[in-house]
């Protein structure tokens, strides 16, 4: 499965962040994401953006650079994200993005939603925080440092179950107006999340 990683402006905590890319990897920076980038000592493949956050002169050290007008109709992100998905990325995985202007961060979050409904796995990852999203699936959250997980409904999701957790779950429903599925932990080495019907937020967070 071909992987990509998308750099995103916003607070990271580097130290905490163990998904790093490798050899064969695609790298993409959205905007000021090129910095985030830089303090973990990534190289980027491709610069995308309008370059509103990305103050002084474009790097010299990126392959290609793609600049777009200010006015437009997707984020930097979405438009990174994007590009990935052109080059073949099954596997992307947003560095950033958790911090800072809310409206950007749940035009992430659905960016999440719509990798999911084109067959494409996505993850969004800050250090302090881990999300991915389900939907009329199961999925196995790993013991992985992150002290928390909650499952965040963003509708109705019926037949809703987790094992091996502190709080387990037997075919509940969730909410999106009534969320209880919140600040979970895992029992064991990991835990298993189930949804008959509808979609989740499985976020996985630590306090910093």
């Amino acid at each position: 499965m071909k992987r990509a990683f998308v750099y995103t402006g916003g607070e990271i905590f580097p130290e905490y962040i163990t998904e790093r890319p490798e050899e064969g990897d695609i790298v993409i920076a959205a905007d000021s994401g090129y910095n985030s980038a830089k303090d973990m000592g990534v190289k980027v493949d491709l610069l995308v953006g309008d370059f509103d956050s990305l103050s002084g002169e474009l790097p010299s050290d990126v392959p290609e650079i793609l600049q777009v007008p200010a006015k437009k109709d997707l984020t930097d992100t979405q438009l990174a994200v994007e590009k990935a998905v052109e080059m073949g990325a099954q596997d992307i995985i947003i560095i950033g993005s958790t911090s800072g202007r809310l409206d950007h961060t749940l035009s992430t979050l659905a960016i999440l939603e719509s990798l999911w409904e084109r067959h494409l796995r996505g993850t969004l990852v800050s250090g302090q925080n881990r999300i991915s999203f389900i939907k009329n699936t199961n999925h196995i959250v790993l013991r992985s440092g992150y002290k928390y997980f909650s499952l965040i409904a963003t509708d109705v999701a019926k037949g809703v179950s987790i094992e091996e957790a502190k709080y387990p779950l037997k075919n509940k429903t969730l909410d999106r107006k009534l969320q209880f599925a919140v600040s979970n932990e895992i029992e064991g080495n990991a835990a298993l999340v189930t949804v008959k019907k509808g979609g989740l937020f499985i976020i996985e967070s630590r306090d910093i």
